[in-house]
């Protein structure tokens, strides 16, 4: 004889089973182009120009982890023409981001090969037309090595500061049916003094969104803050 308890419990995982299947996202929502990144990132942005090694290519291992997380990535080199100043830019873009495929995040990427945080806080990217990109600044470093980094994170709609944020804002796609896509901006210089160079790539980030192609830029702050760039005299 089957017991009501039996039932009651068969009952509330059926009804477990069918919220858990409403609640999968469907709908996939894509900000980025269609184009290679080498492609919609210029090779001049301002005084920055491309360093004479060009794109710096890191092979994809089939099956690894930076397989599965990223579609795309970049990373170069520029020069200020004006300072000598280099600086490096990486760009890793997901096409896809859900519980198991987000972006990996600075903070902990750096100590894994060796490099530990020093320093981490909150820092807007200015732009043009009064808005601002909220990033993150940090500083990784060990012997003989310190490295200034400021970067940001864009999940569909979202530009994430923290793991946590990260995490709650891709449940809030996740529920409202929506895979979207994702993308990490990140600039980076070795420092040449004591005090960080955070306004060294601020101006350089400011100037590589205002450079981008005007209908590529959602794919790197969003739709909203790309809309509301106006260009300076």
């Amino acid at each position: 004889m089957i017991r009501r308890r039996d039932i009651v419990f068969g009952a509330a995982c059926l009804a477990a089973l069918g919220c858990a299947e409403a609640l999968r996202p469907r709908t996939r929502v894509t900000l980025m182009k269609d184009e290679p990144l080498t492609d919609m990132v210029p090779a001049r942005m301002g005084p920055w120009i491309l360093s004479d090694s060009g794109d710096i290519v890191v092979p994809k291992v089939p099956g690894s982890l930076a397989d599965r997380l990223y579609s795309e990535t970049l990373t170069r080199r520029y020069v200020n023409l004006e300072t000598g100043r280099e600086v490096m830019l990486l760009i890793a873009y997901g096409g896809a981001q859900s519980d198991l495929l987000q972006l990996h995040r600075p903070e902990s990427c750096y100590p894994a090969v060796g490099l530990p945080i020093l320093n981490r806080a909150e820092h807007d990217v200015k732009l043009p037309g009064g808005i601002t990109v909220p990033a993150v600044a940090l500083t990784a470093g060990s012997t003989g090595r310190t490295e200034d980094i400021l970067y940001w994170t864009r999940l569909g709609e979202y530009l994430p500061r923290s793991a946590g944020d990260q995490r709650r804002e891709r449940l809030k796609t996740a529920m409202a049916g929506i895979i979207g896509d994702g993308v990490l901006v990140r600039a980076s210089t070795l420092r040449q003094s004591e005090t960080p160079d955070y306004a060294l790539l601020e101006d350089f980030l400011a100037k590589f969104v205002t450079a981008l192609p005007a209908d590529g830029r959602r794919g790197f702050i969003g739709s909203v803050r790309a809309s509301e760039i106006r260009p300076t005299a």
